[in-house]
């Protein structure tokens, strides 16, 4: 399922990635909620290809993120986390609506 924004596509992209690396690296992100439901689907893949140790699959999470030390924690430290777990690494929280524009809030943390 594919979610609408007003972005071109590199931008959206990018967007995700970073999202996705400060997610790995804090392991807690306020954002709004269409951000938060998009990135779910991406950082929970690469924590699914990240317990399966193989070259292909680090080299994969290595290119995905832009930062190294997201990448690296993910290979490290979450594989050996979530290694019983078999899916259902995040999870949303609503916070409600953003002062400014009335965006709807949520963080996206992953789940110890």
């Amino acid at each position: 399922m594919t979610r609408k924004t007003r972005k071109k596509i590199e931008v959206k992209k990018h967007t995700l990635r970073n999202l996705a690396s400060s997610l790995i690296l804090y392991e807690k992100v306020k954002t709004t909620e269409k951000r938060a439901k998009s990135v779910r689907p991406t950082v929970e893949r690469l924590i699914t290809k990240s317990k399966q140790d193989t070259l292909a699959n680090r080299r994969f999470i290595f290119a995905y993120l832009p930062q190294k030390e997201a990448a690296k924690k993910v290979v490290e430290e979450l594989a050996k986390r979530y290694k019983d777990r078999s899916g259902g690494y995040t999870r949303i929280t609503k916070l409600g609506q953003r002062k400014g524009d009335a965006a709807n809030i949520a963080e996206i943390s992953l789940v110890s």
